[in-house]
């Protein structure tokens, strides 16, 4: 065996080889190194430090939210606008640089905090550690260790390298963050199979992870990059975050948009020159700057401008909606995305479960198997057999008692929540005492503990003396064949039968529970405890079985994603039956469905691994990078994938997922910051919540679009029509196309009073049946065919509306000799766009229902809005300061009502027709 300092721990298999012949391989000796030779090592291996990486910086971030077709479009248009025209084109320029400046500044601070998943790596691993230099314990910064050190560890403290084991007495390691085990790892210094997992190499103490209990001896093999967590860093630095279907859709739109925009500008502008050169005689160059104005007015009103804010902020009304249901969303795509989830991929431990082993089920010779209830360490919860409560017999109160008294851990409760301090298993075994009414402090007050043999792999079993009353006697806690063969007979006096006794424990075992037998042995007068007083004659009291068991919560949330057409998929680190029975108890796998592990993951090629994880809802023993395939696959197949998690063995798939939702109260940093939403209570049930809040948040997405569209489009077609057919007019001797409004009233309804509707629709409240339909597809555009036919009907009404009422009122004012004709013909018009708005606004809180359906006050803030636009509208209209800054004039009562009614035609034409799809939805399929 050679030492190469760029292989990994699995590649050099330093897990399956004797310990002396580690310590040859690596040049050293259980003394350590000396302080010169670990100098020397330290140059050539590094730091012992997880790499940070850069990140973007903050230029980058300004220069993506710039970088957008849409933008270089206005950017474009405003840059024209002050070429041609100093006066006028240099406000409408300022106005358009103004709304860009504004888009830019949201969408950088919504990014400025991403993208520290790997920096916070660093905080998992210990800062100092202790070594052995020069034949004498030291205390050294862990970063200065390098393979060949031998370091001591104690409980309470984490592994500060990946550490092949010497020597060790009882050491537990928890390893759940790395690799999603429920409960403590047993270590052993003795080899492990060369083909071993990562969770089943017994005889490594992996850099990041706890020693709950014992104390060991062990040579540094791996530091920095190379432990297990860096290559959980190298992982996510690989990874690519994906764009999701908000940015891609929204993506695509924008460069429609913006070509379609150029090139009917271009054409726009030919024919506008054309037609200026035929009617006025003037020069091309001339015609051609008359006209520019006309694009850049046509630019201005076709691109949706507030289109980037409106989708912010209607996504930030469901962030605060989804902060008040316990989910924290720290980038705001996620919120619309998690509305198009197909398939969950749930982390076990802590997130399907509540991390808090349970006893389930307790069993005697004398009283046969009983059931506990009640989940976690809360003392909720009885003994029943057959759904009824019962009382403990004095054989399940034997059972029970000796799990209080062999026992080294206590319940806590801190800030309202039950805790363990000490091993979660025997956290387990005092919420079981207590369930079956036994106090664990009265029963440790009375019978005080003389002596302990603590728990050794080896041994497989732990054993205290205690005194009750005159009388000794020795109580004995370990695994079930163990215990058997120190076992004289049951409590009845009885043979023990090794085939019933079997029967029970594989039973509890074939569940996914963890089982510890328990007996106890009088000592009359013994005042120490050694092995050979409980090496046979002990009386057997019977088996308790544990299990990490799924959250009541959780199972309901389960149901509900599948009533909601989500495939939920389980992927854990732990054991396949373990992980088998806690998917039947989800209902995520049948009667007799094998999980998929990851051996069976790491055999399998890309293309038949797509097809494996198609027809199994249940993985188990995964390594990190087995789940970032098993995400890869499912994306592959089509699916947009939450991917939830808690450890850091999470955070390479939860960053490669196209939504990543961490745990808030368990989760570690690293896997917080590889999320996009991490839910504040830990509980799955909130996912559930948090994904009817994302179909909620897209539903309010397409009204808003449904909305905005088609005032750009027919504002398009309104200088269409211009450009197109309108006749010259006189303008100071000289002859000008006629425009039936200017640039800055255009964004005048382009931003306040489209920005002053569509924001009450981000509060529109959620339509019935909205978790009773399937996911959209992954693939559905943004802009159905029923919201670009909405959008072409909506805009082409808006069209000739105001089109049709400019033409009359502006011939009508010229004819009778009016002053300022063109000026209130204009005002006319963007009063008739303004009031049909309004009117388009009631029939959008509803794409397909009535607004009589939905509630004409179920969105107060509607009126808020219409009410607020009211306002500045009259102030647009009659105010001396508007009047110079946007040209437009004081209308009368007539004017006013004229442009009202105008409006009002979109209500009953868009009511109409939402009538006619209902009616022809609704209509039977002829058979042929």
């Amino acid at each position: 065996m050679t030492r190469s300092p760029t292989s990994s721990a699995r590649d050099d298999a330093w897990h399956a080889h004797p310990a002396d012949e580690v310590l040859r391989a690596l040049g050293t000796s259980r003394g350590g190194l000396s302080a010169g030779d670990a100098r020397a090592r330290l140059g050539r291996h590094g730091p012992n430090a997880v790499p940070t990486g850069g990140g973007e910086n903050e230029l980058r971030l300004v220069w993506r939210q710039v970088n957008t077709p849409l933008i270089w479009v206005l950017l474009g248009a405003a840059v024209l606008a002050v070429a041609v025209d100093r006066s006028e084109g240099t406000k409408n320029g300022l106005v358009i640089l103004a709304v860009v400046v504004i888009n830019t500044v949201i969408g950088f601070v919504q990014e400025y905090r991403a993208g520290r998943a790997i920096a916070a790596l660093a905080r998992m691993a210990p800062d100092h550690a202790t070594a052995l230099r020069d034949g004498a314990r030291t205390l050294i910064p862990a970063s200065e260790l390098v393979p060949g050190d031998v370091v001591c560890l104690a409980p309470g403290e984490r592994a500060p390298a990946d550490v092949r084991l010497l020597s060790e007495r009882g050491l537990e390691m928890d390893e759940a963050a790395l690799t999603g085990e429920s409960t403590p790892v047993e270590k052993s210094a003795a080899p492990a199979a060369p083909e071993a997992e990562v969770a089943e190499r017994h005889s490594m103490a992996f850099k990041g992870t706890l020693c709950t209990r014992g104390a060991a001896l062990g040579v540094v093999v791996e530091t920095g990059e190379r432990t297990q967590l860096g290559r959980i860093g190298r992982l996510l630095r690989q990874v690519t975050e994906l764009d999701t279907p908000l940015t891609k859709a929204l993506a695509s739109i924008g460069r429609t948009i913006s070509l379609g925009v150029v090139a009917i500008s271009v054409l726009m502008l030919a024919i506008g020159v054309w037609r200026t050169t035929a009617a006025t005689g003037a020069g091309g160059w001339s015609a051609a700057a008359d006209m520019t104005i006309f694009a850049v007015a046509l630019a201005v009103g076709a691109i949706p401008e507030v289109l980037p804010a409106i989708v912010t902020i209607v996504m930030a009304v469901g962030v605060r909606r989804m902060a008040s249901r316990r989910a924290v969303v720290r980038r705001l795509p996620a919120v619309e995305t998690l509305g198009a989830t197909t398939v969950i991929c749930s982390d076990k431990t802590g997130t399907l479960t509540r991390n808090e082993m349970t006893v389930r089920e307790v069993w005697t010779p004398e009283s046969g198997p009983v059931r506990v209830s009640g989940v976690g360490y809360e003392p909720r919860g009885a003994l029943e057999r057959d759904g009824t409560a019962l009382a403990p017999d004095s054989a399940i109160r034997a059972l029970l008692r000796a799990g209080v008294l062999c026992n080294d851990s206590r319940l806590t409760l801190e800030a309202g929540r039950r805790g363990v301090q000490g091993d979660p298993t025997e956290g387990a075994l005092l919420t079981a005492a207590a369930k079956g009414g036994i106090d664990a402090d009265a029963e440790r007050g009375a019978c005080p503990r003389l002596d302990a043999i603590p728990f050794e792999s080896d041994r497989r079993y732990m054993a205290t003396l205690h005194a009750e009353g005159a009388e000794r006697v020795v109580y004995l806690k370990g695994a079930p064949e163990t215990v058997l063969g120190l076992c004289a007979g049951d409590g009845s006096g009885r043979a023990i039968d090794p085939e019933e006794f079997h029967r029970r424990v594989h039973a509890l075992a074939a569940r996914g529970m963890r089982v510890l037998a328990f007996a106890r042995r009088a000592l009359p007068g013994a005042e120490r405890l050694g092995e050979g007083d409980v090496a046979a004659g002990l009386t057997f009291l019977g088996l308790q079985g544990m299990i990490d068991p799924p959250r009541p919560e959780a199972i309901e949330a389960v149901r509900r994603c599948h009533r909601a057409g989500i495939v939920v998929k389980m992927i854990t680190g732990d054991h396949a039956a373990t992980a088998e029975a806690i998917g039947r108890e989800l209902h995520l796998a049948g009667t007799g469905a094998r999980a998929l592990t990851g051996h069976d993951v790491e055999r399998l090629s890309d293309k038949r691994l797509t097809g494996a994880v198609a027809g199994c809802n249940v993985f188990a023993r995964v390594a990190p990078e087995h789940k970032l395939r098993l995400v890869q696959a499912l994306q592959r197949d089509g699916h947009v994938v939450a991917m939830t998690g808690d450890g850091v063995n999470d955070a390479p798939a939860l960053k490669q997922a196209d939504i990543g939702v961490a745990m808030g109260v368990t989760g570690t940093s690293v896997c917080k910051e590889a999320a996009e939403i991490v839910l504040a209570d830990d509980n799955f049930e909130t996912i559930s919540a948090a994904v009817e809040e994302g179909r909620h948040v897209h539903d309010n997405l397409v009204k808003c679009l449904a909305f905005v569209l088609p005032t750009n489009l027919g504002l398009a077609l309104v200088l269409t029509a211009a450009v197109l057919l309108f006749p010259f007019h006189e303008v100071d001797g000289a002859r000008e196309l006629l425009l039936p409004m200017r640039p800055t009233q255009l964004l005048w309804i382009n931003l306040v009073t489209t920005v002053a509707l569509s924001l009450p629709l981000a509060f529109e409240a959620r339509e019935p049946g909205i978790m009773a339909r399937p996911p959209r597809r992954p693939d559905a555009p943004v802009l159905s065919a029923f919201v670009v036919y909405r959008t072409v009907l909506a805009a082409a009404l808006l069209t000739i509306g105001a089109v049709g009422l400019f033409l009359w009122e502006y011939r009508g004012a010229v004819d009778a000799g009016g002053e300022a004709a063109l000026a209130r013909a204009q005002t006319m018009a963007v009063t008739t766009c303004v009031m049909f708005q309004v009117f388009y606004l009631l029939n959008c809180r509803s794409l397909r229902s009535s607004v009589l359906a939905i509630g004409l006050w179920s969105n107060p803030l509607i009126y808020v809005g219409i009410a607020a636009l009211a306002v500045l509208q009259a102030l647009f209209v009659y105010a001396p300061f508007m009047q110079g800054l946007f040209g437009s004039a004081s209308l009368s009562a007539r004017d006013v009502a004229v442009s009202v009614v105008t409006g009002l035609v979109i209500l009953p034409a868009i009511s109409a027709e939402k009538w006619w799809r209902r009616r022809m939805s609704r209509r039977p399929v002829r058979a042929r």
